[in-house]
């Protein structure tokens, strides 16, 4: 059978899943240079990785014996994907177990953020007794522009309409009808971004969503708007985000991503009106189990030779292989 390499921290159960079907399975934490992580691979059918790991080309390339990389959840921009078509190495992810996990902690950090609520803890710790300076805003009655309405989003929607706002969103890929079943009036991209009172970023990281939060954009918003990214931190522009805080065009942002991580540098931490969290959005104890048992019942059944439900580049690959045969 063959030998997996499990980094990244990725739950126990993915290792239980993989040794149940007969497979070797090391596991390493903390970070692996590419030098350390190209002589770990040495012998390795499959790799299993979150979203510290970067498996770049010139990690594919040096993995000679590797047949499949699993992404423990759901982006996979870690991951040079076109590099592992090229090589014939098949990329499968894990998109459905951290769905709630990451809707919960959108919800958690909008309310946080209508409500000043780690600013006002802060103080109250630092024996000050504030109640005048947290003046929040309700959620009820307010739109939520939501940019995504995949799993993530339109579970973010579904929660959101609870809390009776009123929510639009932007999804090219998304059918009208199906946005109306979940209670969401799907519209333009312009439309979202100068008619919410908060916006909600779940969009993959490509090369068209980089920067589109662009000062242009933030200019076109509501004043007074609320941004929560829990998506990837590189969708927004950064110092843009920043200009129109201090502008107060932006009234504040919850993010639970930076374009770089980890950070404990940027710019945006000494706002008073920013919450930022560490990458957290998948992180309960249900999420981790969920993606880990999800991306290793995947492996097997590559290794198997079959068809995983989450291939993204299968395929690919499989043409690849094919044009070598002949």
């Amino acid at each position: 059978m063959a030998k997996v390499l499990l980094l990244d921290n990725v739950a126990r159960e993915a290792a239980e899943v993989l040794e149940r079907a007969g497979h070797t399975v090391e596991v390493r934490s903390g970070r692996l240079s590419p030098e350390e992580l190209c002589r770990r691979l040495d012998g390795c059918a499959a790799l299993v990785v979150r979203s510290a790991t970067k498996v770049t080309a010139e990690v594919l390339a040096g993995a000679r014996t590797l047949s499949v990389v699993g992404r423990a959840g759901v982006g996979v921009d870690n991951i040079d994907v076109e590099a592992a078509s090229r090589l014939g190495v098949l990329v499968v992810n894990a998109p459905e177990g951290n769905t709630i996990a990451a809707a919960e902690h959108t919800l958690a950090l909008m309310l946080a953020l209508a409500r000043h609520i780690p600013q006002a803890v802060s103080t109250l710790r630092a024996g000050r007794w504030e109640r005048q300076a947290f003046l929040g805003v309700e959620l009820a009655g307010k739109t939520l522009g939501i940019l995504g309405l995949g799993r993530v989003g339109s579970a973010v929607a579904v929660r959101a309409r609870a809390l009776e706002m009123h929510v639009l969103a932007y999804d090219p890929y998304v059918a009208v009808e199906e946005a109306r079943k979940r209670g969401v009036e799907l519209t333009s991209f312009e439309q979202v971004i100068k008619s919410a009172d908060f916006l909600s970023i779940h969009l993959p990281l490509t090369r068209e969503t980089r920067g589109l939060i662009s000062e242009e954009v933030i200019a076109a918003m509501k004043p007074g708007v609320r941004i929560i990214n829990a998506a990837r931190g590189e969708i927004i522009d950064e110092a843009a985000l920043a200009r129109a805080l201090e502008s107060g065009h932006v009234a504040g942002a919850a993010l639970d991503v930076l374009a770089e991580e980890p950070c404990t540098t940027s710019p945006l931490l000494g706002f008073d009106n920013v919450i930022v969290t560490p990458h957290l959005g998948a992180s309960t104890r249900e999420a981790q189990v969920q993606v880990a048992v999800e991306v290793a019942e995947q492996i097997v059944t590559a290794l198997a030779g079959h068809r995983p439900r989450h291939a993204l580049n299968w395929d690919e690959v499989r043409g690849q292989k094919a044009a070598r045969a002949i």
